[in-house]
This record gives structure tokens, C-alpha cells and sequence, in this order.
């Protein structure tokens, strides 16, 4: 396993960088419905709806994007994320790629707790998660092999699951924001609380609530400033206490659309995750991103930099911590490491299907 660290050149990137993003095709969505769905409890459903937005035709280069927890394909869709990279002559260049993008199980248009069931919804892991996903890429789009599959934060920790769960399915992985390891320390620590807080308030009711949670908002702005954001970038953004607190008034402020079910179901599946039993069992190209200001993923435990000695072929590109960094939510923004990205594309062997 090696190590790559961003060349100096990345200031003037992100300088520029707001004038290259480029325009790609419009998103399509689809749907497609997983029957006589196992979970890992044991539990089935009878049918799992999966969202998915797809950009590019499908005689292009498969790859597969994953989003992040309480998230949706529709957040993968930033300026700085699929402005950098769809575009014309972009790593993952929409006239060249299909570029599948799925709602996770439990989030967006895919089925979750709020279609109905609500505290009576099976209870999902990470792994079911991944199995859904398969599921709608092999049954419902046919698709065997891909060329990438590259996700952020949760997404990232699933892209780990893909490749020792189905490792000829992929050529390359590129897990961004996440560790092969257990969901432990600060991590799971700060998720607890966070669960917890919306647990125990009486607005809960055992999961039969007729309003949301009030300490829903609360606890997730709470969630967030503790574990994303950087450190260095918090206080250029919020020097003074007068500063700090209009950035929390302005988190406060946001909009509440999450429903509380659908939130606990989605975080709690984080509980059990654990890549690192089967990371021998990896067979494609890995390109760990993460930064080094990652409040959820510390690379000073150095518990990544071990992991990766047991993947065949891997190497991690650690993003050096500055103002222009956001700690966990740094891999957001692809121009920290594009080039990286198309260097992989440009050498990671082909898989034999």
C-alpha cells in the first residue's frame, strides 16, 4: 500500500475550478422493484422499490456512484462533485459512461420505513444494502462487470462491502471518506448520542409520531458540526463568537425534511459495518480517498494505513488539511483529486468476466 499526497498545484485547481466544471446530460430516473427481498435479520418483504437516476446511455462504460447517509442519487449531483467529473473529457465523462447512480435501501425514492411500515420496517444493515444495490444492477439493469464503483462517506464504506462481497464485478474501487474497519470510537460514539436524543424524546412515541421530533433538528446540527466541517476551515469561516454563532443560527435555520423513522433506520445500519474481515478477498484497483482533517475517519489512528497492507493492489490519496478542506465533507469536491481518479481509470487492469 501506498501513499499519495496532493501536489502543491491543488490551490490553483480550486482557484479555477469553478470555471471548468462542465455541463453533462440530464439526469433520467428509473425504478425497479427487488421481489421476495432477505434481509440479514431474517425478515423479507415482499417487494423493495429502488430508486436510481442514470446519466449516459447504457452502451457506455458502466460505473456506479454511491451517496452518503440520509442522502439521496439527487446529492451526488453537485457542482463540485458531477460538475468535475461528467463533463466532457472528465474522468467519468458522460458521452463515454453510464454513470448509475442508486437511491440507497431506506433513502430517497427507494423503499423505506415512511411508505408505511414505519417502526415495524425490517431492520437493514450496510450488507443489505449492497445486496439491494447488486440486485437492481444485475437483475434489473442487467449489468455484470463495471468499470468503478466510487461512494462518499456511507456510499464509501459500501464501495469496502462491494468489493469483498462481489469482487469480479469491479476494476476498480474508490471508497472516499471511509475505513475498512469497525464503526467504533468518536465515529459510532457521536452517532449513538445522536440516535439516542431522538429516541428518547416524547415526540418519538416508540416511532408512532404524528409531528417530528423537535429534538431531531437539534441533534443532527449537533451531529454535523462536531463531524464535519475542519477544523482550520471552521475558524477562518467563524473567528469570533459573534460569527460562530450566526453559522449556528443559519444550521438551525435550514429546513427539517428528514422523517425521524427513516433517519434512525438509516443511521443505525451503520451499527455492525466491519470491511475489514474480507479485505484479503478484494480483487480490484483500490483508490482510498480520504482528508486529514476527517473528524469521523482520523488518519493519525492509523487504522486505514493497516488495513490497506492486507488489499492486493491499493494505495490511499490523503487529502492535507487547509482552509479550503471541510474535514469530512471534503471528498464532496472532486477537484481534490480528479487527477488522481483519471490516473486510476487510465491503468487499473481489466477484471476477466
Amino acid at each position: 500500500m501506498s501513499t499519495i499526497r496532493v501536489a502543491g498545484v491543488l490551490a490553483l485547481t480550486l482557484l479555477c475550478g469553478s470555471a471548468s466544471a462542465a455541463d453533462y446530460p440530464a439526469p433520467k430516473h428509473g425504478d425497479w422493484v427487488a421481489r421476495d427481498f432477505r434481509f440479514h435479520t431474517g425478515e423479507t418483504l415482499a417487494e423493495v422499490k429502488l430508486h436510481y437516476l442514470t446519466i449516459g446511455e447504457p452502451d457506455g462504460i458502466p460505473v456506479v456512484v454511491l451517496h452518503g447517509s440520509g442522502g439521496s442519487a439527487q446529492r451526488m449531483l453537485t457542482r463540485t462533485f458531477a460538475g468535475e467529473l461528467f463533463g466532457p473529457g472528465q474522468p467519468l465523462d458522460a458521452s463515454t459512461h453510464y454513470i448509475i447512480i442508486p437511491d440507497a435501501l431506506g433513502h430517497g425514492g427507494s423503499t423505506k420505513p415512511s411508505d408505511g411500515r414505519k417502526a415495524r420496517f425490517p431492520r437493514y444493515d450496510y450488507a443489505d444494502m449492497v445486496d439491494a444495490q447488486h440486485r437492481l444492477l444485475t437483475e434489473g439493469l442487467g449489468i455484470r462487470h463495471v468499470r468503478l464503483i466510487i461512494g462518499n462517506s456511507m456510499g464509501g464504506m459500501h464501495a469496502w462491502l462491494w468489493g469483498e462481497r462481489y469482487p469480479d464485478d469491479m476494476d476498480a474501487l474508490v471508497p472516499m471518506a471511509a475505513q475498512p474497519t469497525a464503526m467504533a470510537s468518536r465515529n459510532w460514539m457521536l452517532r449513538r448520542m445522536m440516535l439516542e436524543a431522538i429516541r428518547n424524546d416524547p415526540d418519538y412515541n416508540d416511532g408512532n409520531y404524528t409531528t417530528q421530533p423537535r429534538a431531531m433538528r437539534l441533534a443532527t446540527v449537533f451531529f454535523g458540526i462536531a463531524t464535519s466541517g475542519g477544523t482550520l476551515r471552521y475558524q477562518k469561516l467563524a473567528p469570533t463568537r459573534e460569527l460562530a454563532d450566526k453559522l449556528v443560527d443559519a444550521r438551525l435555520a435550514e429546513p427539517m425534511t428528514a422523517d425521524a423513522n427513516d433517519f434512525l433506520w438509516a443511521w443505525s445500519a451503520s451499527a455492525d459495518y466491519d470491511a475489514a474481515p474480507g479485505l484479503e478477498k478484494i480483487k480490484a484497483t483500490v483508490l482510498a480517498i480520504n482528508a486529514a482533517d476527517d473528524e469521523r475517519n482520523p488518519p493519525e489512528t492509523g487504522v486505514t494505513a493497516r488495513a490497506l497492507e492486507r488489499v492486493k493492489n491499493a494505495k490511499l490519496l490523503l487529502i492535507p488539511a487547509s482552509e479550503e478542506t471541510s474535514g469530512h465533507g471534503t471528498t464532496g469536491d472532486a477537484r481534490f483529486y480528479k487527477r488522481q481518479l483519471q490516473e486510476l481509470l487510465d491503468t487499473a487492469p481489466r477484471q476477466a468476466m
